[in-house]
């Protein structure tokens, strides 16, 4: 999920550009790859926020790879529902309101992105076993969220195509 001071951009409010049917949702096959890779970029941030410091977090206590990972997908959903929360409620409805919005708008991109995320390391030779000190660690982080932004990239493409996930949240920008 990309810092918000760039949502504006994001959501095509800066000059309006890169969205076209904005006030009547996105029709079906209405949401363009460039779109699409803003919102998994928007996503990935939240996602990478909390995955990494759930890894660091795990790995410097000397947790176990269970524990570590169910933090970090936690932490994965916590931040990613948070930046858009924080975005949503700058639009000025109530925090239930945007809670409801940041859950529709989220959750299967962070369920996707973490899957992926999660499972490129679980099955990577090595990595579950890396220590924060150690090349490895941060290598296949960082591989494992560039395979889950490809992945997921398609996944926002059909869902904002369709007005959901991250076409809800741009309802509420102005």
């Amino acid at each position: 999920m990309q810092d918000h001071a760039d949502h504006a951009q994001h959501t095509g409010h800066a000059g309006r550009t890169g969205h076209t049917g904005h006030s009547g949702g996105h029709g079906a096959g209405g949401a363009s790859w460039a779109m699409a890779a803003r919102a998994t970029l928007h996503c990935l941030t939240g996602c990478a926020i909390g995955e990494i410091l759930g890894m660091v977090i795990g790995t410097a206590l000397g947790w176990g790879n269970v524990p570590t990972m169910v933090l970090a997908i936690a932490l994965a959903f916590f931040f990613g529902y948070t930046l858009t929360l924080r975005s949503v409620l700058r639009s000025g409805v109530d925090f239930r309101t945007a809670f409801r919005i940041a859950l529709a708008a989220d959750t299967l991109s962070i369920a996707v992105m973490e899957l992926i995320d999660n499972g490129v390391i679980a099955l990577w030779p090595g990595a579950m076993d890396a220590t924060l000190s150690d090349v490895l660690f941060w290598g296949t982080l960082a591989i494992s969220l560039a395979i889950a932004f490809v992945v997921t990239t398609p996944v926002n493409k059909w869902m904002i195509g369709r007005g959901k996930g991250h076409a809800v949240v741009h309802r509420y920008h102005h």
